[in-house]
């Protein structure tokens, strides 16, 4: 057991040592959020809380990983995903704050990107797992979906890491509502004997844990899309690699709640011209606009995402 906890302890010390640091650099570079004008207004206090603070847990994750995960095959595609789709969140982020771009890299340039890490993946899969069944929880079948198995891995990755993203508009929120997730996932790993993989996701919830010391309500540092695709490529990964693709709908609900919000919002706004079915999206801002206080929409995703991963658990232990 104490195997097990020393990944994630180490991530989040690392968090608690580097965050200190990196919050005055990057003050100091001026790395300060742009609250866009079609937010919340309640919002727009937090224009200049530095961004890009992802970084710390990547270098905590990595750092974690390195010392305590044997690189075996497994852990390397899940380092490869979760650094690739930071390194496409970190550009997205510089475009933003030094080059002054707000919306930061295109829809085409970041679906690019995306969609090129999970052609490698693919390829890997395809050329050494050669394993195209998909398991589906409650019905407890297996189906081998054969060459359609890749197009369901290209949509869970690119659909996971923009969900991740989505999640990731309040104090808190996208690590809060990761943190089951990641122990969820480090329980199913330990349960069919990857340690390895056991060891990646707690580190990545000790660098979620570690992140919260600074991003807890009111923030002193935002994650940024370098962390939120970061962690999406995490989260994925760990899916792929377990055969439990059709479990993360369940385990990540709420981020399927975020993307789906956006989705019926433009697909309805676009067909009635001009009506809307949430006061706005993503649906964590409908809550807000509705009288729900920051730290209330915060706490109530939390629970809810803590009793998704505790009924996909048991659906994986009943298998």
């Amino acid at each position: 057991m104490l195997n097990i906890l020393l990944p994630l302890v180490t991530a989040f010390v690392l968090c608690a040592i580097i965050g200190p640091q990196l919050i005055p650099f990057l003050h100091k570079l001026k790395f300060g959020q742009s609250i866009r004008d079609c937010g919340p207004a309640s919002h727009m206090k937090k224009s200049g809380t530095p961004t890009m603070g992802g970084i710390m847990i990547l270098a905590a994750l990595a750092v974690a990983v390195a010392f305590w995960c044997p690189m075996t095959p497994a852990v390397v595609i899940a380092m490869v995903l979760t650094l690739g789709h930071a390194l496409i969140g970190f550009l997205d982020d510089y475009i933003k704050v030094v080059m002054k771009r707000n919306l930061g890299l295109t829809t085409k340039q970041k679906f690019l990107c995306q969609f090129i890490l999970a052609g490698a993946y693919v390829y890997y899969a395809e050329t050494h797992l050669q394993n195209t069944t998909l398991w589906f929880p409650g019905l407890n079948v297996t189906c081998d979906f054969g060459m359609a198995f890749y197009v369901i891995v290209f949509l869970l990755l690119v659909g996971t890491t923009n969900a991740v993203n989505l999640t990731d508009g309040l104090d808190g929120l996208a690590s809060f509502v990761t943190l089951p997730v990641t122990l969820t996932f480090a329980a199913i790993c330990y349960g069919q004997q990857q340690m390895d993989l056991c060891g990646f996701a707690m580190a990545l919830c000790g660098g979620c844990m570690g992140f919260l010391l600074f991003n807890h309500h009111p923030a002193k540092v935002f994650m940024g899309d370098t962390g939120s695709l970061a962690i999406g490529g995490g989260i994925a990964a760990l899916a792929l690699l377990t055969k439990t693709e059709i479990l993360l709908i369940i385990l990540g609900g709420v981020y399927v709640a975020e993307a789906a919000s956006v989705i019926m919002q433009v697909s309805y706004f676009k067909y009635t011209h001009g009506k809307r079915i949430f006061r706005m999206t993503p649906i964590h801002h409908h809550f807000e606009l509705g009288g729900w206080k920051e730290t209330k929409v915060v706490s109530v995703f939390t629970i809810v995402s803590c009793v998704l991963c505790a009924i996909g658990y048991g659906l994986w232990l009943i298998k």
